[in-house]
């Protein structure tokens, strides 16, 4: 379901054209297409001249006639809307919900039979950022057309806009999102609940692309932004975009990879890529980088090797012991779920076992397991070893 943007045709004042060449490129793709109008403002001039290409067009359309909370005042609104010559008006209320099965009925005898095809694995990407950092010009690049308003104007995303990218067998869910500023420059209304579906756009996707301004750099925005990915747990890839516009040498890159882990170090698990959307630079790669990420964060490791790593881990560097001479004991770890990768180590006190030493655990399961554009998570799980033994003699018995 695509839901374009008011139409207005006698108007080219700021986004109004790219409006209307959405609304094109979406009704040559459709199935199907439902025209609303308010039921208690009644037919305007702004409705006939819409009606009137819709006329033109080689889709079906059908006519929604909002705002009719009363049955049988609504069917008396309805009848107002004859004159565009749309077939049929059906009575809604999007508030109350009034007669939309009615209007899904009839719309689904328009849609192609799917013939019992299974749809491809589905991918969900949001693309996120600072206003202004080329993410609807990323969206494009990735369609090969333009199916998000881009303009110089910062914040003319307001919403979460999805768009389906099909390639070999794999399929994308691309999410362009609403730019995201600080609160206090956020007022509530569009762009504040724009920010929120953009919150929710991360925490429903498998990975992120974090779209980074190559020529502004990694700011307090971007460090926030990557804080709440990681906090999500989702798959991340850093998407330094503008790098056309940038002057460079043969270290500018490196310079750069080191000003991001410096900067994002919490999350410098990401992988990252440096881009142009507007040439196209290196832009179809990303996908690449998406398939990694996505495959390591469902990634699942033997409790076997679990173990192995633990134990050299350990025997390279003993957890602390305390003043009083109690020293933390790792007894075994096992991975317990995905997305992300989540592992429980059990171990005689997790009170024994301090920041660094999580880190260093941490980091060891990282160089030996890999896990790179995931992030990972440890569980410490306090047991007594004699309760252990016992669970593991009755899985024992059971077998």
């Amino acid at each position: 379901v695509v839901d374009t943007g008011g139409l207005v045709f006698d108007d080219d004042t700021e986004f109004l054209p790219h409006i209307r060449e959405q609304a094109l490129a979406a009704l040559t793709e459709a199935s199907a297409a439902v025209m609303i109008v308010d039921g208690q403002e009644g037919p305007t001039e702004a409705d006939r001249e819409i009606a009137q290409w819709l006329r033109q067009q080689t889709v079906p359309v059908l006519l929604a006639v909002n705002k009719c909370e009363s049955p049988d005042q609504g069917l008396i609104q309805a009848a107002q809307f004859w004159e565009l010559g749309l077939g049929e008006p059906y009575p809604v209320s999007g508030i109350h919900g009034n007669g939309t099965g009615e209007l899904l009925d009839v719309l689904v005898t328009h849609l192609p039979p799917t013939d019992g095809l299974e749809a491809p694995e589905e991918t969900r990407v949001a693309i996120v950022g600072r206003p202004n950092v080329g993410k609807s010009s990323l969206l494009n690049a990735f369609v090969g057309e333009t199916r998000a308003i881009v303009s110089p104007v910062s914040g003319t995303t307001r919403d979460a806009i999805d768009m389906i990218v099909e390639r070999g067998d794999q399929q994308y869910r691309l999410v362009d999102t609403a730019g995201i500023r600080k609160k206090k420059n956020v007022e509530y209304g569009p762009e504040f609940f724009g920010i929120n579906r953009s919150f929710k756009a991360i925490r429903r996707s498998d990975v992120v692309l974090l779209v980074i301004d190559a020529l502004d750099g990694v700011t307090e925005q971007d460090q926030k932004l990557a804080g709440r990915i990681e906090d999500d747990g989702r798959a991340c890839v850093f998407v330094v975009n503008k790098w056309d516009a940038v002057d460079k040498d043969s270290h500018t890159i490196y310079e750069y990879d080191r000003t991001l882990n410096s900067k994002l170090y919490f999350i410098d698990w990401a992988k990252r890529i440096y881009v142009s959307a507007l040439t196209g630079q290196r832009v179809p790669k990303i996908l690449d980088l998406v398939d990694q990420a996505v495959s390591e964060h469902r990634r699942r490791v033997a409790t076997a090797v679990v173990n192995e790593v633990l134990e050299e881990a350990v025997s390279w560097h003993t957890p602390p012991t305390t003043r009083q001479g109690r020293q933390g004991r790792i007894y075994y770890g096992t991975q317990v779920t995905t997305r992300p990768p989540t592992f429980a180590l059990f171990v005689n006190d997790p009170k024994l076992f301090g920041e660094n030493y999580r880190r260093y655990i941490e980091k060891q399961f990282r160089q030996n397991l890999g896990f790179e554009g995931s992030p990972i998570r440890l569980l410490w799980r306090g047991k007594k070893m004699r309760d252990l033994e016992r669970q593991s003699a009755n899985r024992a018995t059971k077998v």
